[in-house]
């Protein structure tokens, strides 16, 4: 047993160029042989890529798609986002317990099926959704959740349970999913026709020079949620000295609600990839990596497919369309399920093989990002944006929009409404014309760019999304008026602490401690003074925490304070001095009563 895990690490090892940097492949690779990543198997890739048996375990451990204990053939991970809850979460997960005959988190005794949950999986617009392995099951019922466990109990095969496929390239051989797009709104920069190699023509009948200049006069602005402008982002990677420069893709779309960059992955991934190699072009670098969130595993074969065609086509590679010195490629680099990685310095740090931690900014990555090369994170939609303006020019991207703003943003839009899927619309509608597009539910909130972002009330309706007021990455989910906003702020500080990397003490201890106080107010054990402490407290964590995930975790809870304020105030009250709010009396007495027999008299 021992010979013959040694011969398949070596064999995985070796794949991979006994390259320690490509430590997130390698025991991907493992865990795929063998369910797990075992302490052996660990002590060997150590040895074999001349690391650490510390930092091994440091990276199977970050991520929680990575485990080093064997789990079944089948492992089944239910969506628990907060969208999936709406939709019937709970009823789910218990109907597949039963059938199952397990909780959340176990095996079933023959070892064949684990049954866990995770956070989203960009299908908030068909939830309830699970991965089955990697395939993703979708619209589930309770009762849809127990045909598929008797159905997995008689084949262990999750790709026998897609039994319809979805629109578009879902019925591809290479994808087969039943997955839907639900695309509900084209426009013209991500949906409209597009010929590979155009683009990329044009770009190459200029100097990288005036391909920066286009893409600053177009005055595009990153699609991930900052904002910051991409042509400057690239002139300053551009003139970073440097022997080497990379192209970097963040397709890690986790922030809950956002799936926009799956559809364009499954439709438009010839746009996508267009556009990386001109940005390769402009900033002068010879290879890009698309980090593709673990979710999206189930595209992998058919983007792999799309690449080795553009090389096919002279479109990848060598003196790329003929030029004589232009090299540039493209690998796919799969992430294993951790939120903090779609943060650019958390992905940079998986793609070199280590933890998703964040890394200390100065410098930013068009100084020293990937291998502390000069490097350009920009997400999908940016990078299939940035090939239609090298097609169509600056002005004419520049004409769609708000003044500020320019062009077209992509919307993932769910939760209670009728039409949930993805819109292109224009820079500058407002929220309330995106809310009757998608026929919302008696809306009573909407959270735009998910839980980093602070939940808005009716009265912030005739916001505009653009970067001055309603800014987003993408997601746009919509609550009704019965929904409960403090149970919704405090599911998302769940969220936020399971996903947090850990490294800072504001980050890892205060959000607890701010949970902590969330539920106390929920469970009308609150008083007025802990309104002002969640403020407080909320406030220290934005200004202290090293990264982005804890600068923006507490937004939930601000959001609530400041746009719905009467439901704080109405849960908490005064207490009697010397009393504990959160003291129960009749909890306290319970294993005194136990004793002796009786029921406290005074209770």
């Amino acid at each position: 047993m021992k010979q013959a895990l040694a011969t398949v690490v070596q064999e995985i090892c070796k794949k991979y160029d006994f390259d320690k940097q490509r430590m997130m492949d390698i025991v991907l690779g493992v865990q795929g042989r063998f369910g797990c990543i075992s302490v052996e198997a660990m002590d060997l890739i150590a040895e074999m890529v001349g690391s650490h048996r510390v930092e091994v375990e440091s990276v199977v451990t970050f991520y929680s798609f990575l485990s080093l204990k064997p789990q079944g053939k089948v492992v089944i991970r239910l969506c628990d986002d907060i969208v999936d809850w709406m939709k019937g979460y709970d009823a789910v997960a218990d109907a597949m317990s039963k059938a199952l005959g397990i909780t959340m988190g176990e095996t079933t005794s023959d070892g064949a099926i684990t049954l866990t949950k995770t956070p989203c999986i960009g299908m908030s617009d068909q939830a309830p959704a699970a991965l089955v392995n990697d395939v993703v099951v979708t619209n589930l019922s309770p009762e849809r959740a127990q045909d598929l466990i008797h159905n997995l109990r008689r084949h262990l095969d999750p790709q026998q349970l897609v039994t319809t496929v979805g629109d578009g390239n879902h019925s591809h051989p290479l994808i087969r999913s039943m997955v839907r797009n639900n695309i509900r709104r084209r426009g013209p920069v991500h949906f409209a026709d597009f010929e590979a190699g155009q683009a990329l023509k044009a770009t190459l009948a200029m100097d990288p020079e005036a391909v920066i200049a286009t893409i600053r006069a177009s005055r595009l602005r990153g699609r991930g949620g900052a904002g910051f402008a991409t042509g400057l982002k690239w002139e300053l990677c551009r003139n970073t000295p440097s022997d080497r420069r990379y192209v970097l893709c963040n397709a890690d779309e986790g922030e809950p609600g956002t799936f926009k960059d799956r559809v364009l992955l499954t439709e438009c991934a010839a746009q996508v990839f267009e556009g990386m190699t001109i940005a390769g072009y402009a900033i002068g670098a010879d290879t890009g990596i698309v980090y593709l969130r673990g979710e999206y595993a189930y595209l992998r074969p058919y983007l792999e497919q799309v690449l080795e065609e553009r090389r096919a086509n002279g479109l990848l590679g060598r003196q790329i369309q003929g030029h004589p010195s232009f090299h540039f490629d493209i690998r796919i680099q799969m992430g294993a399920g951790a939120y903090v990685c779609g943060e650019e310095t958390a992905l940079i740090s998986s793609c070199e093989g280590h933890r998703g931690d964040p890394k200390n900014r100065p410098p930013f990555p068009p100084q020293c990002g990937y291998l502390d090369r000069p490097t350009i994170v920009n997400n999908v939609e940016s990078f299939s944006a940035a090939a239609r303006i090298m097609l169509k020019g600056a002005p004419w991207f520049e004409a769609i929009g708000s003044e500020r703003t320019t062009g077209t943003k992509l919307l993932s839009v769910s939760g209670d409404c009728r039409k949930p899927g993805v819109y292109e619309v224009p820079f500058g509608i407002s929220a309330r014309e995106v809310l009757e597009l998608a026929e919302a539910d008696n809306p009573g909130a909407v959270l735009i760019g998910g839980p980093c972002r602070q939940m808005l009330g009716p009265d912030r309706f005739s916001g505009r999304i653009c970067y001055d007021d309603l800014a987003t990455g993408g997601a746009f989910i919509i609550f009704n008026r019965a929904r409960n906003k403090l149970a919704i702020a405090e599911r998302y500080l769940d969220f936020f602490i399971d996903e947090s990397c850990g490294h800072c003490t504001p980050c890892r201890v205060g959000l607890q401690l701010l949970k902590n106080l969330v539920h106390k107010v929920v469970t009308g054990a609150g008083e007025p003074s802990d309104l002002a402490e969640m403020r407080r407290l909320s406030n220290i964590i934005i200004q202290t925490s090293r990264c982005g995930l804890g600068q923006a975790a507490p937004n939930p809870v601000l959001g609530a304070l400041e746009n719905f304020s009467a439901l704080y105030t109405d849960l908490v009250s005064e207490r009697s001095p010397g009393l504990l709010s959160t003291f129960d009396l009749s909890r306290a007495v319970v294993d005194a009563e136990l004793r002796v027999g009786r029921q406290s008299k005074y209770v």
